[in-house]
């Protein structure tokens, strides 16, 4: 018996404005309502601009608690629409403790649960050390009215330790909100072998854990304030796979757009039984996995 369930992700550009990045991703969310979505995916900082480019002690006004502004939009939303969402927060947790946290709203608006950001990038154009303390939660997917979602942000796209411990933890699906692009001077050949392996990782971890997954990227250039750099032009190809790596569908790389998916939710069941990696996994020898390099 099939268990669909109908994704809309919000693959938008970043404003300054934050009313105006709101409304726009309402504007997507009433959307993909209309066209059947059950779950809404919304990219990584969706309510403005990547501010992590560069550092700057005044941008750590714009966090926010939880419940906070946004959390209340996207919360009314939720409950209006009778849909679940996915959301992006700059968290404020305390007085010099801030979280990238997505959060979870269920249908009747309330707030099903968060996750916050667990590898935490520090490279030119990527600050985000500077305003994220790392999340202490865990990978622990959130259960809601359509499934156990498995949420990991960005820089945790590229761990297979974080996609297998959600996935041993139960998660129906993962899901990615994304801030990821290329520097205007890079060559053609670089973007595409960038995407190439952007795509291929999250596909192995669709393959590897027999779990459908959905990664939702920002698009659209956004310049360095510090001007230090040339600004980076966020490459969206926003994606969605079935439970065995095949993309079911995938956004342009250029514009703003709503990408609706359709997913089987149990097809990962049956495709555990054609392909027994569980049974087969050597628990007893993976020590190793534990240290930081292995001398």
């Amino acid at each position: 018996m099939k268990n669909l369930i109908k994704i809309g992700l919000i693959q938008q550009k970043g404003y300054k404005d934050k009313a105006e990045a709101l409304e726009e991703s309402l504007k997507g969310i009433e959307y993909a309502k209309s066209q059947g979505a059950d779950l809404i995916l919304l990219q990584e900082l969706h309510a403005g601009l990547y501010f992590c480019q560069h550092e700057c002690i005044e941008t750590l006004a714009q966090a926010e608690p939880i419940p906070g502004e946004t959390t209340k939009f996207l919360s009314k939303i939720a409950k209006d629409l009778k849909i679940v969402i996915v959301g992006s927060i700059f968290e404020k947790r305390a007085p010099g403790v801030h979280h990238n946290t997505a959060v979870v709203f269920e249908k009747d608006g309330s707030i099903a649960g968060k996750y916050r950001k667990m590898h935490i990038p520090d490279d030119p154009g990527y600050y985000e050390k500077y305003y994220f303390a790392p999340g202490d939660i865990g990978f622990k997917p959130i259960s809601t009215s359509i499934g156990k979602l498995g949420i990991l942000v960005c820089w945790d796209q590229w761990y297979p330790e974080a996609a297998r411990i959600m996935a041993l933890n139960g998660a129906d699906i993962l899901l990615f909100p994304t801030a990821i692009g290329w520097y205007p001077k890079d060559t053609e050949e670089l973007k595409n072998d960038l995407v190439d392996s952007w795509v291929t990782a999250q596909r192995g971890h669709s393959i590897a854990n027999c779990l459908p997954i959905a990664a939702c990227n920002r698009v659209g250039f956004e310049e360095d304030p510090s001007q230090v750099t040339d600004g980076i032009q966020f490459w969206g190809n926003s994606f969605v796979t079935g439970a065995h790596g095949k993309i079911k569908a995938i956004a342009s790389r250029d514009n703003p757009e709503v990408l609706i998916s359709e997913i089987d939710l149990n097809e990962s069941r049956e495709m555990r039984h054609v392909w027994p990696y569980y049974r087969d996994r050597r628990i007893d020898a993976y020590h190793e996995i534990l240290c930081r390099y292995v001398d």
